[in-house]
């Protein structure tokens, strides 16, 4: 036999209310919390800015050796690959506190203009890595001199 529950419409509101507060708290009180990013990508932040003739991309990538780096272009794809190593000679049971991560991580960024594939320059200094991509001619500004008669 099937009992009645008596419908009230404000329970419903009440749960919505609560689904936002969650949403509101994970996305801005706790920045990171909920997120769902593949593993890797959150350990490899970057900044990719634009100059007149190249497209540079720089990222902070501590603890590891430039020979450990894997960087390919392929179309407008960027792709940043590498490795870190945990330190072995601490025994897991004396940490107080470990918060750095270890293993690989892969991160692919889209490259907003043509560049040339082959003059790409990378720099590893002081745990910062440098791309310096130049662009193709065909997406160059192209200043027009202005003749006064």
């Amino acid at each position: 036999m099937s009992s009645l529950v008596r419908w009230e419409p404000f329970r419903e509101l009440v749960s919505l209310r609560e689904a936002m507060d969650r949403l509101f708290e994970e996305s801005f009180v706790r920045p990171g919390a909920g997120r769902s990013l593949p593993t890797g990508v959150e350990s490899l932040v970057v900044d990719m800015y634009e100059t007149d003739d190249a497209i540079v991309v720089k990222a902070p990538i501590p603890g590891i050796k430039a020979d450990d780096l894997d960087i390919s272009v392929s179309g407008d794809t960027l792709t940043i690959r590498g490795e870190t190593k945990a330190e072995a000679e601490v025994k897991e049971e004396n940490y107080v506190r470990r918060e750095r991560r270890y293993g690989s991580f892969c991160r692919s960024l889209a490259i907003p203009k043509s560049i040339v594939a082959d003059e790409a320059e990378a720099e590893f200094e002081n745990g910062v890595l440098t791309l310096t991509l130049p662009k193709a001619e065909e997406v160059k500004p192209k200043v027009i001199k202005v003749k006064a008669r």
